[in-house]
């Protein structure tokens, strides 16, 4: 199969065509357009492309993530994320871009974050951040727990 170059893009050199199906991971530089059914992991500094009539069960890693079909499973993107009004994402995704059209099916939560906060977590162990106590540091204090903070975030001052 010939590379086919977009124009100010990645070469499109991996395609699941309708009625392949592939378990497995894909390493690659460049773009995959899953047509068909899917059932892995995806790793690509360039563009995954879930097609109309495309099925797929993974986590996804990539630059830019398109999804017009059906996606279960984890996104993270370096880039954006866009969901067609077409598309069904099953799960949950972390962008500094998150596109949505009209229409679209979205069961998962999104957060936003900044391009660099994007990472593979098999290859870049994170770890979960303790919560830290904003208690004045008094050693007379005879036991010092952290202050757990839940919920959304308020305009108002909450000093002592």
């Amino acid at each position: 199969m010939s590379d086919v170059q977009i124009p100010g893009g990645p070469y499109i050199n991996s395609i699941i065509g309708e009625g392949t199906r592939f378990n497995g991971e894909f390493d690659l530089n460049g773009l995959l357009r899953i047509d068909g059914d899917f059932c892995g992991t995806v790793r690509t500094e360039g563009k995954v492309l879930v097609g109309k009539n495309g099925r797929a069960e993974c986590t996804v890693y990539a630059g830019t993530v398109v999804v017009g079909g059906v996606l279960q499973g984890n996104i993270f993107a370096n880039e954006k994320v866009v969901i067609l009004s077409t598309g069904i994402v099953l799960g949950n995704i972390h962008s500094p871009r998150f596109i949505v059209e009209e229409g679209v099916i979205f069961n998962g939560s999104a957060k936003i974050v900044q391009p660099e906060a994007v990472s593979d977590p098999e290859k870049t162990p994170v770890e979960e951040a303790e919560p830290e106590s904003y208690a004045p540091s008094d050693d007379s204090t005879p036991e010092k727990r952290p202050v757990a903070v839940s919920g959304t975030s308020d305009s108002r001052s909450a000093t002592g």
